[in-house]
């Protein structure tokens, strides 16, 4: 990382800037081009392993990746604000970000898929307990990218 200064490790404040993002962006190398996918997700910490959930069809050019390739780089920002400059280039932003890479997998099992929807709930609407009827569950791909390398920048 380039600006140092603006680089966040505490794990606490990186869960934080997590939390406060409402779209993770996803992106595949998909046959010789880059795919970039803006989704919805939920997010989950344990003993240091981060972990993102996401929702989608079971097919489509998203899911043709994922089966392809299951490595995916991620992005998510929050709290942009420009500050402007008096002279042309020098302007700057507030913000925070998150990125990193990591492994894309399909979750098959019920219990699973039900406990991944929880999570993108709980973070969309800030509200858990959400009924998943097996039927539902049958039409929907849940999958989630374990996280290997994540870098974060704040600035104030």
């Amino acid at each position: 990382m380039r600006r140092k200064d603006r680089e966040v490790t505490d794990p606490e404040r990186i869960d934080a800037i997590i939390r406060a993002c409402h779209c993770c962006r996803l992106g595949f190398y998909d046959n010789g081009e880059v795919y970039i996918v803006p989704l919805d997700f939920g997010y989950d910490e344990k003993e240091g392993k981060r972990t993102f959930y996401f929702h989608g069809a079971k097919e489509g050019r998203k899911m043709d990746c994922i089966l392809r390739s299951p490595r995916a780089g991620f992005e998510l920002d929050t709290g942009y604000e420009l500050i402007e400059a008096e002279v042309a280039c020098r302007n700057s932003a507030r913000y925070r970000s998150v990125v990193g890479t990591g492994r894309v997998s399909v979750i098959e099992a019920p219990e699973e898929k039900r406990a991944a929807l929880q999570a993108v709930m709980l973070h969309s609407t800030g509200k858990d307990g959400w009924d998943f009827p097996d039927a539902m569950l049958n039409t929907v791909c849940v999958f989630q990218l374990e996280v290997e390398t994540l870098s974060c920048k704040e600035h104030a």
